[in-house]
């Protein structure tokens, strides 16, 4: 039997992702899509070309590799010569076999433009090895001479040189190939692993670029910054993306799938490239590189509306509702919970979600500072207990219209099946649990009106693990009575709940506290963790935040300015809570790289 309750976009969905989010200003019409970050050099995205398409797909790779220990340390000028300079003589390795790989790739193009712009990415690299050589010379000493090729280095030289050989699984051997067309497919497959080695390096040569201060002559890596981030290189790592899409086009759907395959094995292999290097010096990143799970105990907390999820769960529950209202509008039987008729929860939910937002505005509004304020905990505690008071009003009204009678706690849970989740959430909580040595523990706390429905979300995706501490519907024989159990309906709920979990923990341990959100509600909490992360573009908590002191720091350029200032011995210690800085993510990817790196 089809389930009473299959998911599908509705006016009244639109309608209530509204209710929770534009009501909470934020800027767009589905503000739950967590916007990617896209890199400065990078083109805009379209379906039509290849190479920026499978970009933004192994987003999670790039980010990777930003948050490695030793981009870490090199974009803030605080890396060890001695790592440098075996960084040098390893990536001189990887420029002589990308050199042969397109000297390779122009012998197979057929066409004269393909050879001249394959010839040109050629001499390219044979640049970049002199700017090397420019360091070797600074140095008076040949670290490419005196270093081995380390493992990382050779497994991508050898997966790269056996491409461009023609070693592709599926394709024939090159003494074989019997036409123009199949020495073209050899070249658009090595141009497949090499493409996105370029655009990282022009990414990373951006990234770091916009993080130089004009005055900041004395940067030690300044010149290797300088070189990727440079108009020059940008073209280059352009031009290669050209002519992967040019080389692709006559391919078939089979032979673009060996592509991205190439090209996600490709990333893959920086990654390692970029973590292999070793450093003999401590970083901030990854947090759990230098967590002492003996000593610490690591505190994960996370919202879960529109910080996990991708559409707002009273959406969800106002679709089952009216769906529900629908299926029950003929013969009722005797005894089961008496609801409205489908007519009413459409009209009811509108009615509610146009009072809801009216009234927050004001409530925000009202709450806000004439002028700027310095941070100060207390005072913005002070602030949102009567934004905790507007809520629980909002609250009451919803159990009173009724418009939660009679739902079906079996289409609840397939719903949460099908629940779409946030790009890389469930992987970052899967890897978090699934390390027994890390010592962490997992907490979700959540204004969610039903609990099952978090649960059942994170059940599909084999997490069973997680503490989820979020509101419960009333049931009698599997239907909703239309009552709730209140248990987080507030931002006072949610530091209530957020500071009992922190107590209740065992003095065995020091606890470092993340926690994770994207709205006011969790403004308190997100202040109060040692480190606090904001994912998404909600500007009602940007705005309440700034006015009440507190700073959003990008990510990235705040982890790249504490190692600087942990290298320099300014930053005893590194987090504290309370600090009234927060740090802000576009997507899971940085959270990932930023806590667990590789």
């Amino acid at each position: 039997m089809r389930s009473l309750f299959y998911y599908s976009p509705s006016p009244i969905t639109t309608l209530f992702q509204l209710v929770r989010s534009h009501l909470r200003f934020c800027s767009t019409t589905n503000p739950m899509v967590i916007p990617q970050k896209s890199s400065p050099a990078a083109v805009i995205p379209t379906e039509d070309r290849l190479a920026t398409r499978l970009w933004f797909k192994f987003r999670r790779e790039s980010m990777l590799s930003l948050y490695s220990p030793f981009t870490l340390c090199l974009a803030s000028g605080s890396l060890k010569i001695d790592t440098f300079r075996r960084y040098i003589a390893q990536d001189a390795h990887f420029l002589k076999a990308f050199a042969r790989a397109y000297e390779l790739s122009e012998d197979c193009a057929d066409d004269d433009d393909a050879k001249l712009a394959i010839s040109a990415l050629r001499k390219g690299a044979l640049e970049e090895l002199k700017m090397h050589n420019s360091f070797v010379q600074e140095w008076g000493s040949d670290c490419v001479k005196e270093c081995p090729v380390n493992s990382a280095t050779l497994k991508y030289t050898e997966f790269l040189l056996a491409t461009a050989s023609g070693k592709v699984e599926g394709l024939k051997s090159p003494g074989t190939l019997a036409t123009p067309f199949e020495k073209t497919k050899i070249a658009a497959y090595t141009l497949g692993a090499m493409t996105p080695c370029m655009r990282l390096y022009a990414f990373l040569g951006k990234e770091f670029q916009a993080l130089l201060e004009s005055s900041e002559h004395d940067h030690p890596y300044k010149k290797w910054i300088e070189n990727y981030s440079s108009e020059s290189f940008q073209a280059s790592a352009l031009q290669t993306e050209d002519l992967l899409d040019k080389l692709s086009v006559p391919l078939t759907g089979e032979e673009l799938n060996i592509i991205e395959k190439l090209y996600h094995q490709a990333m893959k292999l920086e990654i390692e490239f970029f973590y292999s290097q070793p450093l003999t010096q401590p970083t901030i990143a990854p947090l759990t590189k230098e967590h002492a799970s003996e000593q610490d105990r690591l505190m994960i907390f996370s919202d879960f509306d529109l910080t996990c999820t991708v559409v707002d769960s009273s959406a969800i529950l106002a679709e089952i509702a009216i769906v529900t209202a629908q299926k029950s509008d003929q013969n009722q039987p005797a005894g089961q919970i008496i609801r409205m008729s489908s007519a009413e929860p459409r009209n009811t939910w509108g009615q509610l979600s146009t009072q809801y937002t009216e009234e927050y505005e004001h409530c925000i509004e009202s709450i806000l500072p004439s002028e700027k304020v310095e941070f100060n905990y207390e005072t913005l505690h002070k602030a949102l207990e009567q934004l905790s008071d507007f809520e629980k009003r909002a609250n009451s009204r919803v159990i009173v219209s009724g418009v939660l009678k009679g739902l079906n706690l079996e289409d609840i849970k397939r719903a949460g099946e099908r629940m779409i989740l946030q790009d890389g959430c469930i992987n970052f909580f899967q890897k978090i649990t699934q390390n027994k040595s890390l010592n962490a523990n997992v907490h979700v706390i959540s204004y969610c009106w039903c609990g099952d429905l978090i649960r059942t979300a994170f059940s599909s995706g084999g997490l069973d693990a997680l503490n989820i501490h979020a509101n419960e519907f009333s049931f009698a024989e599997s239907l909703s009575t239309g009552e709730i159990v209140w248990k987080v309906q507030s931002p006072i709920d949610k530091i209530q709940a957020f500071d009992d979990i922190l107590q209740d923990c065992s003095n065995d341990r020091k606890n470092l506290s993340v926690y994770i959100g994207d709205s006011v509600g969790d403004l308190l909490c997100l202040v109060k963790a040692d480190i606090g992360i904001v994912v998404g573009s909600c500007s009602s908590l940007r705005r309440v935040g700034s006015q009440y002191g507190v700073s959003f720091v990008p990510l990235f350029p705040g982890l790249v300015k504490k190692q600087k200032e942990f290298a320099e011995g300014r930053s005893p210690r590194i987090w504290k809570g309370q600090s009234g800085i927060l740090y802000t993510a576009s997507s899971w990817d940085d959270i990932h790289g930023f806590i667990l790196g590789l």
